[in-house]
């Protein structure tokens, strides 16, 4: 194995696969590129975390064996730029948590920020880049030139190569055993806001739950308590807005994001509205129904149709936006995680989207140019058997029709 392993496994990526990626992501050929470069180091980095494991070790070359055998490449080739499908899925669901235990969606972040990518596209590239990883372990398996034993040296000699594909810093991070569930401050980015509130909201609703009981267990009177339950409630949720405060910060400075008619609106660099911005601009990107854009500073109630106040700056860009695009039409969907009854998340999911609509069209774009649908629990992006995963699925998305 003279070759690096690095060079051996972006080697595998053809240009045309290069080129179905950008397409599918809106995204430049040489963004891409540079960001199945940072994807691969990351999960190389990730591995090496542990390449003392020989447990662990001879896990990821049990997947290796699997992918080879499922010709993983030849899926990919044809399913580019995408979601691997089929049991190579199931192979990336099992691999990643391995390789960046809960931290894959700081990683992405810190990913997003240093390549110019959003951090939905790093996502896509990490589950690129895991049966890739795969691939080039199956192979080198099954021509007799790698063992489980010989695997960690191998990574540990790679690990000083890393460093040049990833955002400073990162690669310390993921070689100090990030995967055994260390904490983890990521290059340039703390998290994109999904991601940073995800685990701060539920400890905050956790938090008021613990205060509440005890203050029931200890207060004399139903009035004392009552009053307490309620400081504990508002301490919940002032709580839950400063995460989301926090995480809407991990978007990046605010830029001037200039508009074909002249105007201009203020927004993070890695917010949406930058994004979307940039695919209407490009007229070589053609309109695609899988390329959504995930509002990522928008709140709700809990449970309900009811817009929070922060909600109305990205309210008003987005509105702003497509009254600049005046070809673009939209459709507004609603999603929720698959917990309780999946009638009534259908109902919520449909009642947010109406009420997104409702806003955009209020703050001037045509209403015929909108449609909003609610989806409830189907298609989701995340596995709904942790938080993070269901944090995920409850979103509000933007697909552009036309442009």
């Amino acid at each position: 194995m003279a070759t690096s392993m690095m060079d051996s496994i972006l080697g595998m990526v053809t240009p045309d696969m290069k080129k179905a990626i950008a397409s599918r992501l809106g995204e430049s050929v040489q963004t891409v590129q540079s960001g199945l470069g940072a994807t691969t180091a990351a999960t190389l980095g990730g591995l090496t975390g542990k390449a003392g494991d020989s447990s662990f070790l001879s896990q990821i070359m049990n997947l290796a064996g699997s992918a080879n055998s499922q010709n993983v490449l030849g899926a990919l080739t044809t399913t580019a730029p995408g979601t691997p499908s089929g049991g190579i899925t199931e192979l990336v669901d099992k691999f990643l948590p391995m390789v960046f235990g809960s931290q894959q969606g700081q990683v992405a972040g810190a990913i997003a920020q240093h390549s110019g990518l959003s951090a939905s596209s790093v996502t896509g590239l990490l589950k690129m880049a895991a049966p890739l990883v795969l691939a080039f372990l199956g192979r080198a398996q099954a021509s007799g030139s790698l063992t489980a034993g010989s695997l960690g040296s191998l990574l540990k000699a790679e690990a000083p190569s890393l460093q040049s594909y990833l955002p400073s810093g990162l690669l310390n991070n993921l070689t100090s055993g990030m995967g055994r569930g260390a904490a983890v401050v990521t290059a340039g980015a703390s998290a994109t806001a999904q991601s940073g509130s995800r685990w701060l909201v539920p400890l905050a609703i956790l938090g008021a739950l613990i205060i509440a009981w005890l203050v029931f267990r200890s207060m004399g009177t139903p009035k004392e308590v009552a009053q307490s339950a309620a400081n504990a409630t508002s301490s919940a949720a002032s709580a839950v807005g400063n995460a989301a405060s926090s995480a809407w910060a991990s978007l990046g400075e605010t830029i001037a994001v200039k508009l074909p008619d002249g105007s201009s609106l203020n927004a993070p660099t890695l917010g949406v509205e930058a994004r979307l911005v940039k695919y209407l601009d490009d007229g070589t990107v053609v309109v695609s129904d899988e390329k959504w854009f995930d509002f990522d500073r928008l709140l709700f109630d809990t449970g309900q149709a009811t817009l929070q106040p922060q909600s109305q700056e990205q309210l008003k860009n987005v509105a702003a936006i497509l009254t600049a695009y005046p070809k673009a039409r939209a459709r507004i969907a609603g999603y929720t995680d698959d917990t309780g009854d999946a009638a009534s998340n259908l109902t919520l999911s449909e009642a947010r989207a109406n009420t997104v609509m409702r806003e955009l069209t209020r703050l001037g774009v045509n209403p015929a140019r909108l449609e909003a649908r609610g989806y409830g629990q189907e298609h989701p992006v995340a596995e709904n058997t942790t938080e993070e995963g269901r944090q995920k699925n409850r979103r509000i998305s933007l697909l552009i029709l036309e442009k």
